[in-house]
């Protein structure tokens, strides 16, 4: 037995079960057997970089040894962290971006959603509460989130946590409008994720983001993307946004900005959110975490934005995905594979019977999980080669497709 309460894990099959890691190094991770794996999953979404980067390991030893951390409350800063948030609003689509660090994509969320009702509050229009987000969205555990999520099972049993939310269809724009149009002095934000993830991995429909935007700017509503898998360049841009040729009110991020090494999230804030805190009467945003601008993470975070703008990796992304997205899709020519999905170095294949396919991959010596209830969940690292993906490919090939 184990007295690790594993998250999102039925302990009663889980404990004493478990697969322990041990090592990793570029898409690669090894079991405490010894046992070697491709990581197609990336950890949880994150690992953009691979693992075993010393230099990331090494930018956290120098900052702990310096100042690990300090409170970032009221006036009080450190260099990592007023770097990171100038290296990161430069790098978004956002002209005049401000940026409020958090420690994790669940918290990110909060912090949206909580920014966006007391913007409205702010500028005396506190009845504007409703969120409009999708069916099959994840926007992490947190109290928001859970109630903002697509994915029923994940709101199952925790009751009404935060009230005010309406769910349409992932992929249709009419639905939207619909909503505004009948709640239009109500709506205060519509969320989503440009490229949906744990739900299934469900690219938008072709025109899909450039409608939403229209009908947020028509209606006055706040645009929020949720950019904690899509961010630091899975897509082949910087962000989503980019990639669907949007700019939002604001976006959330987490993962890719330090790989996966250390925790971090945040917040880009464009000015109009930002101007009745920045400028107006607003007062103090009474929000924030412990860990909010950690020193460590940021100078972790530093260190991975280097790496990415050094080896190209966002490029490599771009380049890297027309063989991607044709290798997997292939698949689909076998009989137990249904469809394949697929968005810069994201994909999701459905397959008929999805738990004994990743049995069956690990004995493959592929490491993936389950999204969206039926497909199986591909986001590798961005160091990723074309003779990897054959390997991929082949090990689903002989897992899933009989």
């Amino acid at each position: 037995m184990t007295a690790f309460w594993h998250p999102f894990a039925d302990m009663k099959t889980v404990a004493g079960r478990e697969i322990v890691l041990d090592r990793g190094e570029g898409v690669w991770v090894w079991d405490t057997e010894g046992r070697r794996y491709l990581d197609a999953s990336g950890g949880l979404w994150y690992a953009n970089v691979g693992h075993g980067r010393r230099e990331l390991a090494d930018a956290a030893a120098a900052q702990l040894a310096r100042l690990a951390a300090y409170s970032a409350y009221d006036r009080f800063a450190t260099r990592p962290a007023l770097e990171l948030a100038e290296r990161v609003a430069a790098l978004a689509p956002i002209e005049g971006a401000a940026v409020f660090l958090t420690t994790a994509g669940s918290d990110a969320v909060e912090t949206a959603v909580k920014l966006v009702r007391r913007y409205w509050s702010a500028v005396g229009r506190p009845e504007r509460q409703v969120m409009v987000a999708r069916e099959r969205a994840y926007h992490g555990v947190s109290g928001y989130g859970t109630s903002l999520v697509g994915i029923e099972p994940n709101r199952a049993g925790f009751g009404e946590l935060a009230p005010n939310v309406v769910r349409v269809p992932h992929g249709d724009a009419d639905a939207v409008a619909a909503v505004f149009a009948e709640r239009a002095a109500e709506v205060a934000a519509f969320i989503g994720e440009p490229v949906i993830g744990a739900g299934g991995v469900h690219p938008p429909p072709d025109g899909y983001w450039p409608a939403i935007e229209r009908l947020c700017r028509e209606h006055d509503v706040l645009l929020v993307l949720d950019e904690v898998i899509t961010g630091f360049g899975r897509l082949g841009e910087w962000f989503g946004a980019q990639r669907y040729g949007v700019v939002p009110d604001l976006f959330t991020f987490a993962k890719g900005v330090t790989s996966g090494y250390v925790p971090l999230g945040g917040v880009v804030v464009g000015p109009r959110v930002q101007e009745p805190f920045w400028r107006g009467d607003a007062g103090m945003f009474r929000h924030g975490y412990t860990y909010s601008g950690h020193a460590a993470a940021c100078a972790v975070a530093l260190a991975n934005l280097d790496l990415i703008e050094r080896e190209r990796l966002v490029e490599h992304v771009r380049e890297l995905e027309p063989a991607f997205a044709a290798k997997l899709r292939a698949l689909e020519a076998l009989p137990g594979v249904r469809e394949v999905r697929t968005a810069g170095l994201l994909a999701g294949i459905e397959v008929d019977d999805v738990e004994r396919a990743i049995e069956r991959l690990r004995g493959e010596g592929v490491l993936t999980r389950v999204v969206g209830g039926t497909a199986l969940q591909i986001s590798p690292p961005f160091v990723l080669g074309e003779d990897d993906v054959d390997f991929l490919a082949a090990a689903v090939a002989a897992a899933a497709g009989g």
